[in-house]
């Protein structure tokens, strides 16, 4: 079967990559050939694989309206969906749950309209800020992609940090004892990771350091290249912090930042990061802000109603 694809948005140069690296991968991961000329692109191979690389060319088009440009990452995502029969992006928004993970456990799903906007946003963009009050899964979710990434090897790293100012955690001031002190506030990445990853992998990965769970200080001086790095609790990160954190981000990395503003407990002379990176960095293209809401809640009844009570009480409805 022939197909032919006319490029009308954007300019087919966005398509192709660096040195076309984007259709090279196409054509090494399928048989089907991949011609580029002007603003055609011609397919031709069997009928079913010429209609996957078509849809994957769309959702490639619709990344690059958004981010001005598709990179090898974005690609590899996309053919990985394709080959584990996931439903590609522009299908998140049906009425069903998406999966975000199939793990020993079994799938792990974006359920209220904020998790799949949520899940959406982590495919198509490099950084996502997930920001809502607790019970919306923000934190689970992140965990959940980052693990389903690893799994299809878009990353052969994850890192999952979060201040601790509960252990007067400073940035340049390390504590021989501090990750001690700390851990039991990462008690819950370890709970997901465990709800994710069987006992004996999950061991051997964070031996090996393929998962790192550390303080936020630790990441300073640190450049992070092919990981997913997610910062849990963002909006006790100081303003200082938050920078250090996304400018870690490396080559064929991808970040997801999680928190809640009404929950900061900073010392009142620190402003919070999460809420500063909010005013500053909206307008970046290729970093999206998800904003869950009670709504979005995945736990008892009662923590919706209390959620709610608290905002009217601020006078925010």
């Amino acid at each position: 079967m022939k197909k032919v694809l006319e490029i009308n948005d954007i300019s087919p140069l966005i398509l192709s990559g660096i040195n076309d690296e984007n259709i090279k991968l196409l054509e090494k991961s399928f048989e089907s050939l991949i011609v580029l000329r002007g603003n055609k692109i011609t397919l031709d191979g069997k009928k079913k694989e010429v209609e996957l690389i078509s849809q994957i060319f769309q959702e490639m088009t619709s990344i690059a309206i958004k981010k001005d440009c598709v990179s090898i990452n974005d690609v590899k995502t996309l053919i990985n969906l394709s080959e584990s029969n996931d439903k590609i992006i522009s299908n998140i928004d049906s009425e069903g749950d998406a999966v975000i993970l199939n793990s020993h456990k079994g799938p792990i799903l974006a359920k209220t309209p904020g998790q799949k906007k949520y899940l959406k946003a982590v495919l198509k963009n490099d950084i996502v800020f997930a920001i809502g009050p607790a019970g919306t899964g923000k934190t689970y979710q992140a965990v959940a992609s980052a693990v389903s990434s690893l799994k299809r090897k878009e990353v052969s790293k994850i890192v999952i940090t979060r201040p601790a100012v509960e252990a007067g955690e400073r940035l340049g001031f390390l504590p021989g004892d501090l990750k001690e002190k700390v851990d039991p506030y990462l008690t819950p990445l370890y709970d997901a990771l465990n709800d994710m990853i069987p006992k004996d992998k999950l061991k051997l990965y964070l031996s090996n350091k393929t998962i790192e769970i550390a303080p936020l200080a630790y990441m300073r001086g640190r450049t992070l290249h092919n990981s997913f790095m997610i910062l849990d609790e963002a909006q006790n990160a100081t303003q200082t912090q938050m920078k250090m954190f996304l400018t870690r981000l490396g080559v064929t990395s991808r970040a997801i930042i999680t928190g809640d503003i009404t929950q900061i407990d900073l010392p009142p002379s620190d402003k919070s990061g999460l809420a500063e990176a909010t005013r500053i960095l909206s307008k970046i293209k290729g970093i999206k802000f998800i904003k869950f809401s009670s709504r979005d809640v995945v736990r008892h009844q009662l923590v919706k109603n209390i959620i709610n009570a608290y905002e009217e009480s601020d006078g925010k409805k």
